[in-house]
């Protein structure tokens, strides 16, 4: 009887690592080769599909503005704020009628510390479809076109997706104006571990011209009471708590 030598094979299952040893003989040849593959390929497990690392929870979208807030002394280009009333002790803004709505940022003239938050960066929201968070692959600017000026989610990858029109003023003048979402776009508040934090989701079920169940759908929370949130540490500080003198307006990246 020959001398049979012997293959290891390791091979992962949960988070175990497991050691099969198969005897091949020195004359199987390619046969043995075939047996060596076949098992290979049934013992290794399949793949596993990583989950989105942070969930989506639904919130009150009255309690929340989109404002094309003025850079500048001459106010030529804007940047996008989000408003939000925490509490109705005194009103955080006042949106006039009509398109394009003027905005009144009241939340600029007192200590709005537990009354108001205000989101001014990627540090306070970013983009997602479905459960997708492109956080690290799009950015929000706000661009005029027209007489119009326009929300656009905006690429910063080769192949990341197409550009999106989120929202709109419906016309143009001075100031600070509201931004009108599109139909298919809300906001959503990111959360992680059951927990709401203080980053906010510009929020789409599926990308433009696709079913909705196109997108790999959201982890969906119930809305909880806005003063639940909490920092978002991953992301840095995601709201401005402190008192302004109106009209100054906080820097904003070039568009």
């Amino acid at each position: 009887m020959g001398w049979f030598p012997v293959v290891t094979v390791h091979t992962i299952q949960a988070a175990s690592i497991n050691a099969v040893t198969l005897p091949v003989h020195p004359r199987a040849g390619l046969a043995a080769l075939a047996v060596l593959a076949t098992t290979l390929a049934t013992a290794a497990p399949a793949p596993v599909r990583a989950s989105a690392l942070f969930a989506a929870a639904e919130v009150d979208q009255q309690s929340f503005l989109l404002v094309a807030a003025p850079i500048g002394s001459k106010g030529e280009k804007a940047q996008l704020n989000i408003y939000e009333q925490l509490k109705p002790v005194r009103p955080c803004f006042e949106v006039s009628e009509g398109l394009p709505s003027p905005v009144n940022p009241l939340l600029a003239t007192f200590d709005f510390t537990g009354i108001c938050n205000r989101y001014i960066d990627a540090n306070g929201y970013s983009v997602r479809v479905g459960g997708q968070d492109l956080a690290t692959s799009y950015r929000l600017m706000v661009t005029r076109s027209g007489g119009d000026m326009l929300l656009l989610a905006f690429p910063t990858k080769a192949g990341a997706g197409p550009e999106m029109v989120v929202a709109r003023t419906r016309g143009s003048a001075p100031g600070f104006l509201k931004l009108h979402l599109e139909p298919s776009w809300r906001l959503m508040r990111r959360q992680f571990g059951g927990r709401n934090l203080g980053h906010l989701y510009v929020y789409s079920d599926s990308w433009p011209g696709t079913a909705a169940t196109a997108a790999q759908p959201a982890t969906v929370e119930p809305a909880k009471p806005p003063t639940a949130a909490v920092p978002d540490r991953e992301a840095g500080p995601a709201t401005d708590r402190q008192p302004l003198a109106p009209p100054a307006v906080p820097p904003a990246t070039k568009l």
